[in-house]
């Protein structure tokens, strides 16, 4: 039996223990998800919060990966998945006065960015349009078989 390799079409990176509040790490997300790789580097080099530089260098590796590892062309990526999830809280002892200390808490987050390939998918509609499936069908084929005729059309 020879089994068929699905083509791998996104890719992530992922940066833990960012010093930074989810809160702010999640102001820049917001505006950069579901955008072009080129337009999203333009956006985070013009906005002025200090949360753009990590999250710039994030999504820089994640086109790395895609470009290194399969070959993909950076123009054609988008942001499908951007998210910011609560890290660990690192806590320090600050001194005061008359022996006492006061405690100062550092949030840290942890950013995953996955882009995917947008050529794939405008090709795999001008597949399906080109098969001429009805609207009942296209959702029955949506996910395994047209999928497995896609691929071994390439």
């Amino acid at each position: 039996m020879i089994k068929k390799r699905k083509k791998k079409t996104e890719v992530y990176a992922s940066g833990q223990y960012i010093s930074m509040s989810v809160d702010k790490a999640r102001r820049v997300i917001d505006q950069i998800r579901g955008r072009s790789y080129e337009e999203t580097l333009m956006i985070l080099e013009l906005m002025p919060y200090r949360a753009c530089y990590p999250i710039f260098q994030l999504i820089y590796s994640a086109a790395a990966n895609a470009s290194h590892n399969l070959g993909l062309n950076k123009a054609d990526l988008t942001i499908t998945k951007a998210e910011v999830n609560k890290g660990t809280t690192m806590k320090k002892l600050k001194p005061r006065a008359r022996g006492r200390s006061y405690l100062i808490k550092r949030p840290t987050c942890h950013i995953t960015i996955t882009l995917k390939d947008k050529s794939y998918e405008e090709a795999y509609e001008r597949f399906l349009q080109t098969q001429n499936f009805s609207k009942e069908d296209r959702k029955k084929f949506e996910g395994y078989l047209a999928t497995e005729l896609f691929l071994s059309s390439l």
